[in-house]
């Protein structure tokens, strides 16, 4: 079972780091075999990766334990998505006459009979059932020996090199008897990609704080850099200015002010918003609620927050920080991030963390299926994902995404820190230049990254695709230099690359309904090192404040210098999980504005663009260049260690190399239709 990876860049050096259902999945193919004529093949069982070419001996696999959760189909699946559809787009007939969570399972959740039959076939195959789980997104768990699996799922498990190791993979997709193929939706657990080691026994410690080093700005624009703080050492300008020292971290406030938030009078009271990470931080109310406090805005009120923990810290798996690792304690700092951004722009609005017991991909599904079969929130963010082909189990995915639509339920993922996960030059852990998941789901809103630049009145001044390139500061006796004469040829691009926003093209996807007549079919049908006549889904949707250079004040309980005992921190964040849970606090905003739910989003948000001339919902957002900033940074910035290490950062370069998302007039692959502008109003006035 894979794992997924949080998607937020600190403030260092370097970054972290269809609606007409006609939109159908196209499939990778995988390894071609012979599948007997009463066996049916299932799809996204053989991990892309797994190659000939990887394959490290023809001898098969044939040792060892394997547990997989057969994830079971949704009843009238084609129903299902149709309805999502039809109660997700205004004009339709059927907008917003959601199902109850209870409605959904009844008519298009697994039922028993199903659980049954699967269970029956499994016991027949010598395997045990370990587990049943009821529900949408429900499975049955099944263990073995690797030679029973194999033998259950018609597949030859062989030995492949993956990213330094060697890991088990079904070398063909895995196949199940006719007779209950239809009641499979997806099988995880077959290739053992990363390993879940034994529970924790207690909760780990927090991480340490990042001190941000001096000198840096309240607002953009505020100081100039012209000298190193604490030394004699100039900096030099650049097209013969002094450039902007970075910002400190905005504040909620500026945020509400930059996207016209506050003007709108609305704060997201009556609605829940769910945030789902994994792991649960155990200072996570008092920190947001001192955050509140010290950035002028109100504490959460009793009742207000509530948590989910589906299981106890006993049975939380973590694989520490290595390889393939959870590193639990550090997604405290993704939780605090999401909360109070979800906070910050809806101050109102009820909060429900729901925390999964890993990081991997199945545990994080379950969280997703826990809010959709309790009906949790009307809005749920999610900063985390992977590479597409790094997951198995995309149809359970998509099956709780419309289960979720169905009852009113919309999803927002951030698209990435890494561009187009190109492995030459962006994401070394993806084998091939590719969009990440879920956020490339059409039925979830993908929210991609910007660098904003907010005035001394919160005002919004200009905005552009996140990407930065550094250009370090040097020194000699003849004085100080940047490494590179601005803004650089394409090797320094590619040298000094630090991070993007997520985009591009799904080759997976066919493209939603609600995509057409504004993403271009030229940029629709260009996927990843080609071309197709079929037009694909492209992301992100929409985009909202991400670099970490004009980032988020965030506020956690940490570690200081040299492990001094934890006390309450402010620090500077950014990355597209900064955008996600921003953007679904607005979402808050906008469905208070409305008065009624407004559920998957992205029929709306595309209509709106269509018709932008109302209000004016979203700022096109489009690639500024000659942007730079300069910022320093602690030697360690974990304990405040000098000297400081000085860069401009020349912003608005989304991705390197061949895999580059430019922002463009119109919609495009690096910042979606764009970022909020009056959004709340004209969401008010198009559907009010």
């Amino acid at each position: 079972m894979t794992h997924v990876t949080r998607l937020r860049a600190i403030a260092a050096a370097g970054a972290a780091s269809l609606l007409v259902v006609g939109g159908s999945l196209a499939t990778a193919t995988a390894a071609s075999a012979k599948v007997d004529p009463g066996r049916r093949s299932i799809d996204g069982t053989h991990p892309a990766w797994a190659t000939s070419k990887a394959l490290v001996s023809s001898k098969p696999v044939t040792t060892g334990t394997v547990t997989a959760n057969v994830y079971l189909a949704s009843r009238n699946a084609s129903g299902l998505a149709t309805f999502a559809a039809a109660v997700s787009t205004p004009g339709s007939a059927q907008y917003r006459h959601f199902m109850s969570a209870a409605q959904v399972q009844a008519q298009y959740g697994p039922d028993a009979s199903e659980a049954q039959a699967v269970s029956q076939w499994a016991t027949g195959q010598h395997l045990s059932v370990a587990e049943v789980v009821p529900g949408i997104g429900g499975y049955v768990q099944v263990t073995g020996s690797a030679t029973a699996i194999a033998t259950a799922f018609g597949v030859t498990f062989g030995s492949y090199r993956l990213q330094g190791g060697t890991v088990r993979a079904p070398e063909a997709a895995a196949s199940l008897p006719a007779s209950i193929a239809g009641d499979v939706a997806a099988v995880s657990g077959l290739d053992s990609a990363t390993h879940l080691m034994k529970p924790a026994d207690k909760l780990p410690p927090p991480p340490q704080n990042y001190f941000v080093a001096p000198d840096c700005s309240q607002y953009y624009g505020q100081k100039l850099a012209t000298q190193v703080p604490g030394t004699s050492t100039a900096i030099p300008p650049v097209d013969g200015k002094a450039q902007p020292w970075t910002n400190c971290g905005y504040t909620p406030a500026q945020i509400r002010g930059a996207y016209h938030v506050g003007a709108s009078g609305e704060t997201g009271k009556g609605v829940t918003v769910a945030v789902v990470d994994a792991y649960a931080s155990p200072t996570m109310l008092a920190d947001a609620n001192q955050y509140a406090k010290v950035t002028g805005d109100k504490p959460f009120a009793a009742g207000q927050y509530n948590q989910v923990l589906l299981g106890d810290k006993t049975h939380w798996t973590n694989t520490g920080t290595g390889t393939g690792g959870c590193d639990a304690s550090g997604w405290y700092g993704e939780e605090s991030l999401d909360v109070e951004s979800v906070h910050g722009m809806a101050p109102d609005a009820h909060v429900t963390y729901v925390g999964a017991v890993s990081c991997y991909d199945n545990d994080l599904l379950a969280a997703l299926s826990y809010i959709v079969n309790h009906h949790s929130a009307s809005i749920v963010t999610d900063s985390w994902g992977e590479p597409y082909d790094g997951s198995t189990t995309q149809a359970a995915y998509d099956a709780i995404f419309q289960a979720g639509a169905a009852e009113g339920i919309g999803f927002f993922f951030s698209t990435g820190d890494s561009g187009y996960e190109d492995p030459a030059y962006e994401d070394g852990g993806s084998d091939q230049i590719q969009v990440d998941y879920p956020t490339s789901s059409p039925w979830v809103t993908a929210v991609g990254g910007t660098s904003l630049a907010i005035g001394k009145a919160n005002n919004y001044q200009f905005e552009t695709a996140w990407g930065t390139v550094l250009d370090p500061l040097t020194t000699s006796s003849s004085g100080s230099a940047w490494g590179f004469t601005p803004p650089g040829t394409s090797s320094d691009v590619v040298n000094w690359y630090d991070g993007s926003g997520g985009g591009g093209v799904s080759t997976a996807y066919a493209q939603p309904s609600y995509q057409r007549g504004v993403v271009p079919s030229s940029l629709a049908t260009q996927v990843p090192e080609g071309s197709t006549t079929t037009p694909m889904r492209v992301i992100p949707d929409v985009s909202a404040l991400a670099d970490p250079s004009t980032g988020f004040l965030v506020g956690e309980t940490l570690f200081g210098p040299n492990n001094s005992p934890e006390r309450f921190y402010l620090s500077r964040i950014g990355g597209t999980s900064l955008a996600s849970p921003t953007f679904a606090g607005i979402e808050a905003d906008a469905q208070q504005a409305a008065g009624f739910a407004l559920g998957f989003a992205n029929p709306a948000i595309y209509l709106l663009d269509r018709a932008n001339g109302i209000d004016h919902a979203f700022n096109d957002v489009v690639n500024h260049t000659g942007v730079y900033e300069v910022r320093s940074n602690y030697t360690d910035p974990y304990n405040e260690t000098l000297p400081l290490v000085t860069y401009l950062r020349d912003l608005g370069i989304n991705g390197t190399g061949a895999s580059a998302l430019v922002a463009t007039r119109g919609y495009d692959d690096a910042t979606g239709v764009g970022s909020p502008d009056r959004y709340i109003q004209a969401f008010q006035q198009l559907v009010g």
